[in-house]
C-alpha cells in the first residue's frame, strides 16, 4: 500500500482543519435526504415492480449514508463513527478510517473479505479490529465501500466481519492522506446513551 500512496508525491496538503471539514462535507452531500426518498416513492399497487425497484434504491443509499465524522487534532486525525448498536459503530469507525484514505463512495463492489480479529477487552478488540483492516487496506490494496459486522461476542472478545469493495487503481480512485497506524490515544468507546446521545459512539485517534 505503501508503494501505492506514498511512492508518488502527494498535493501539498491543505490546512488539517479546512481538510476535516472538506471531507466531512463531501460524504455528506453523499446520502441521501429523507424528504427527498419520500418524495420519490412510487406507488407500490400502480406500479409494483417500480416501487420495489425504488424501495431497493432506497435502502441501499440509506446504507451508503453511514455514521462517522473526522475531528480535529493536535498532531493526527480522531474518527468519530456512531450506530444504534456497537457493532454498527465499528463498522462505521473502519469505513471512516477507509473513507480518509480515498473516498468510498466511488467503490465498485466487486470482492467480498471476511475480517476477523480477537482481543482481551472492548477496547483491544476494536484496536485489533481497525488494525486488520487497515493491515488488509495496506497489502492486498483492497478498499471496502461497505463492512458490516456479523459477529461481536463480547465474552470471548471476538469479531467477524464482511468487506465489499475493489483493488485500488490509481486513476480510477483518489488518493487521500494515508493511514499510518492506529493509536490508543484517547480511545473511547460510549455504550447506552452517553450524554444526550444515543447508541454507541467510538472516538479513535490514527497516526497519519
Amino acid at each position: 500500500m505503501q508503494g501505492e500512496l506514498v511512492g508518488q508525491a502527494l498535493p501539498q496538503r491543505e490546512d488539517r482543519g479546512r481538510r476535516h471539514r472538506r471531507r466531512n462535507l463531501e460524504y455528506n452531500n453523499t446520502c441521501p435526504r429523507v424528504a427527498d426518498q419520500q418524495a420519490e416513492e412510487v406507488p407500490v399497487v400502480e406500479q409494483q415492480e417500480q416501487g420495489q425497484q425504488a424501495n431497493d434504491e432506497r435502502e441501499e443509499q440509506q446504507e451508503e449514508c453511514h455514521n462517522f465524522e473526522y475531528l480535529d487534532h493536535t498532531a493526527d486525525v480522531q474518527l468519530h463513527g456512531w450506530g444504534k448498536t456497537t457493532e454498527s459503530a465499528f463498522a462505521a469507525t473502519a469505513l471512516a478510517m477507509m473513507n480518509y484514505q480515498t473516498p468510498i463512495n466511488k467503490v465498485r463492489r466487486k470482492i467480498t473479505r471476511e475480517i476477523t480479529a480477537e482481543g482481551h477487552d472492548l477496547y483491544s478488540l476494536l484496536y485489533n479490529f481497525l488494525d486488520e483492516v487497515l493491515y488488509i487496506f495496506h497489502t492486498e490494496l483492497l478498499v471496502c465501500r461497505d463492512i458490516k459486522v456479523t459477529s461481536l461476542d463480547q465474552d470471548a472478545w471476538s469479531i467477524t466481519a464482511v468487506g465489499r469493495g475493489e483493488t485500488f487503481e490509481r486513476g480510477r480512485h483518489e488518493q487521500g492522506t494515508e493511514v499510518k497506524a492506529i493509536t490508543y490515544s484517547a480511545m473511547q468507546i460510549y455504550e447506552n446513551n452517553c450524554d444526550h446521545q444515543e447508541g454507541c459512539h467510538i472516538y479513535v485517534i490514527v497516526d497519519i
